[in-house]
Formats: C-alpha cells, structure tokens, sequence
C-alpha cells in the first residue's frame, strides 16, 4: 500500500514537474515574442527613417548636379557664341580680302597687257635693229653668234694654256726638287762599280796562218764547230781575228770559249772540237748557276725558283745597248729597294720587281712577244707573287701601272740604263735611230721644222703659230711623246719640245 501511495506520489509530482515546466516554457516563449516583435518594430522604424533621409539626400544630389549640368551648358552656350562671332568676323575679313585680290589681279592683268605690248614692240625693234645690223655687217645672226663663239674659244684657249703652263710648271719645279733629293739619295748609297760592257763576239788570233787550221781540209774543222755549237763563224779579211756570230749569247759564249781554248792547244779536228765543246757547254752551265746565285746573294732576295736563278745566270751573257743585263738586273733591284724605302712602298716587292724586270731578255730570242710580258709569264708560271709580276709586265709601259713599286721599278730601271756610259750603240742604229726621231715628229700636222739633239735625247719641233695655238702646242708634245713610246726602242728617255712663236714683221720707208 505504501508502495503504491509512493507510486502515486511519485507520478504526482511528476505530473506536477510537467505542469510546471509547461507553464514556465509557454510563459517564455511568450516574452521571447514580445521581444522579437519589438525589436521588429525598432528595425523598421529606424530603416524608415534611414530611407527617409536617403530619399532627401538623393534628391539633394539630383538638384545639385542639375544645377551645374545647366551652369555647364550656359558656359558652351557662351563659347559657342564668341565662336560663332570670331567665325563671322574672320568671314567678314576673308570677304574683303578677296575683294582685294579681285582688285589687283584686274591690276595685274591691265599690267600683264601693258607688258605684252611693251614686249611685242621691243621683238619688232630687236628685229629691226637686227636685220639693220645684219645689213650693216654683211653677217647672219648664225654667223655673227659663230664668231663670237670662235673668238671666245680662242682667247679661253689662251688664257687655259697659260694656266696649264703654270701649273705645270710649278708642279714641275716641286716636283723635280723632291724628285733630285730623293734620286740624289738613293745614287749616292749605290755605287755600282761598272754598269756596262761590250760583249766579245771575236776571236784573236796568233797568226794568220791559224785560220787555216781552223777551218781545215775542206773546211771540215770549221763546219763541225758550226754544227756542233750552232753558230757562224766569219773568216775574213780582217788579220788575226775571226768573228763568232749567234743569237743566242749563251751558246756565243760556248763557242767563244771553245774556240780559244782550241787555237791555245792548236789540235783542232771534228773529235777535238766536239769534246771542247762539250767542256765549254759545262763550264757555262757551271757559270750560269754561280751567276745567278750571285744575282740572288747581291740583289738581297731571301728566295727563288731554281729555273729563275737559271734565267738570272744567262744574263751575264746578254747586254742591251752595251750594257750587260745580269750587272743591269742587280743594280735596278737594289735602286729600287732604296727608292722604295725612301717612299715608304713595299721594299721587298720592289726588290725582286727590280732583280726580274728584264728576265725575258734570257729567251727573248726563243719566244715571240716583248721581254716584259715574257718575263711576265715565266715568273707566273714560276709562282712570283702578282704585285711582283705586275712590277715586270708594267715596267716598259705594256699594262698600266697601278702600284707605287711598279712606278719605282721603272724609274730604277731608267736610273741604270741613263747612267753615263752605261749603253751605247753602233754608228748605224744611231743614225737610224736619229732619222726616224725627226721623221715621226714631223708627221703631225702643223709641224714646222724638227731638230733631233743631244744625242737623240731630245727632240725640239717648231710648229706654225697660225696652225697650232698654245693649247694645241701642250697637247702636240704629249702626242709626240706617246708615239715615241709606242713606236720605238731607245736608252734612257727622250725630251720632247715643242716651240710656238710669233713675229710680225714690218718695213719703214
């Protein structure tokens, strides 16, 4: 019983704690509503505010900017109207300066007739005077304006001589100073012993009667050595000498020597002549490679082709005008080395240009063409640099010039072969020479008179002064002396002067 009196208390109070909690829950939802709805109230009041505020603040703006849309436009209102008062006078201007050009081109077109006018009448008096003229002179327009012209020309030509005249000469004058200092230089530290010698084409003989061992029992002795040696051998009249004649110098030396060598033995027959021969042909050979060494050693050349130093060697038996070509070849190289040292050009390229320059001259008499441009070839064949070998085809003026050692080349061949004594030629060719000298100068027009002097080194022409003016003469001696050049064969160089004068002549009675 007290345990269900304890049950139904216990459920009681249960009851009771439900009841309880019930009612405090409803009670604070309640109030929590309250709240809420209150605190709704408050957020709607103040955003009702806050947009009533934003509202007036908008529209504070909205008035704002529309007053100064309508300040700005008042101001573009009033630019736009001094614009358009600026462009209405500038109109107004542009109106009256139109009309000012109106006025004056009218001006200029009245002045432009007046001209026309003016000019037209002016071309009938020129006409007129002109015809009155040409009446008066007897002489076209054409005609006059062709002798103002020629008499024009004349006096520019005489006025162009004179300044051609001077400047040649003052370039002359410094030119022949620098020139004599330099030459005088280098002449002075090359003191060559002897440039030239004859070469010794006979034979002495002790006797007379040797010739007639020479040529032998119908001439056998002496058609052997001619065949062997490949010359002639002249017998004649003249006593105790015979006469060996050969192109080629080197097997004119062969023979020479062969031939001295017999008449000093005195055992002259066809087997004796073939072995000397052969011994003089060594001997030579044997000079030929010394020779050329030499050349080499003297002339201060580092190097050279084997067949070159060949070719050096058989100058010693080649002469020109005299003048022995292998002393000739050493002298030019060592001028030119100095020349081109005192110039400041390529010394050792003017060295050897000057040691090669006459190398054609070794076969010359084998191969057709002028020393220069054989020597040329030989040397390009033989690997001689091209400046080098255009310093030897240049030298007598065959190609053009176009180095510095090329020019020194051949004014140290020029120095060698002007020395004097160092060439001469026989009476014959100097006559010849002399003749065909005056010949050939008098064969250009105008052409008065030619005296060929000082031994062929110059040649002075007088010319007709009503043929040839100043001008005429300058280009006259430049012709000649170009012709010189090209047609013949001379040592040294020749002057060529050309003289124009004038006399007048009168009588008093």
């Amino acid at each position: 019983m007290e345990t269900v009196l304890w049950i139904i208390g216990l459920l009681i109070a249960v009851g009771a704690g439900i009841g309880i909690g019930y009612w405090f829950a409803s009670s604070r939802k309640g109030s929590i509503l309250r709240q809420a709805q209150e605190e709704a109230q408050r957020i709607l009041e103040e955003a009702g505010s806050e947009a009533q505020r934003t509202v007036l603040a908008a529209q504070d703006q909205a008035m704002q900017i529309r007053s100064e849309a309508q300040a700005e436009i008042e101001r573009w209102r009033n630019n736009l109207r001094r614009e358009e008062e600026r462009l209405q006078q500038r109109r107004e201007k542009l109106d009256q300066r139109q009309e000012a050009l109106d006025k004056r081109e009218q001006m200029l077109n009245k002045r432009q007739s007046a001209l026309d006018r003016q000019r037209n009448e002016l071309e009938r008096l020129q006409e007129e005077r002109t015809k009155a003229l040409e009446e008066v002179a007897r002489m076209s327009q054409e005609e006059a304006r062709e002798e103002l012209l020629r008499i024009v020309a004349e006096t520019t030509r005489q006025e162009m001589a004179r300044v051609i005249r001077e400047i040649e000469q003052e370039a002359r004058e410094e030119g022949e100073r620098r020139a004599r200092k330099i030459l005088t230089t280098v002449i002075q530290r090359m003191a060559g012993e002897q440039v030239a010698e004859l070469t010794v084409s006979s034979v002495d003989l002790p006797s007379d009667e040797m010739k007639g061992r020479i040529i032998g029992r119908g001439g056998r002795n002496i058609r052997t050595f001619e065949q062997v040696a490949g010359v002639d051998v002249v017998v004649d009249d003249t006593p105790e000498t015979i006469t060996i004649s050969c192109f080629d110098p080197v097997r004119r030396e062969v023979a020479r020597r062969a031939m001295e060598r017999l008449i000093t033995d005195g055992r002259i027959h066809p087997g004796r002549i073939e072995k000397v021969l052969a011994d003089a042909q060594k001997e030579v050979d044997q000079q030929i490679r010394e020779e050329g060494e030499r050349a080499v050693y003297e002339s201060g050349v580092a190097s050279l082709h084997p067949e070159l130093v060949k070719l050096l060697g058989k100058l010693r038996f080649r002469t020109s005008y005299g003048q022995n070509q292998h002393a000739h070849a050493i002298e030019t190289a060592k001028l030119a080395a100095m020349l081109a040292a005192e110039l400041g050009a390529n010394v050792e390229v003017a060295r050897l240009g000057g040691l090669l320059h006459d190398i054609g001259k070794a076969v010359d008499f084998e191969v057709e063409g002028t020393h220069a441009l054989i020597g040329a070839e030989i040397c390009r064949r033989y690997g001689v640099p091209e400046e080098v070998i255009h310093c030897i085809e240049s030298h007598h003026h065959e190609a053009d010039q176009q180095s510095l050692e090329a020019i020194i080349v051949e004014v140290a061949d020029a120095i060698s072969g002007a020395r004097p004594g160092a060439r001469r030629e026989s009476l014959e060719q100097y006559i010849k020479r002399i003749r065909a000298l005056e010949e050939m100068a008098s064969s250009f027009p105008g052409v008065a008179e030619t005296f060929a002097i000082q031994a062929g080194r110059e040649i002075r022409i007088i010319v007709k002064p009503e043929e040839v003016d100043d001008l005429g003469a300058i280009q006259l001696s430049r012709d000649i002396a170009r012709k010189i050049e090209e047609s013949m064969e001379y040592p040294g160089q020749i002057k060529v002067t050309v003289i124009r004068e004038t006399r007048a002549v009168d009588y008093a009675k």
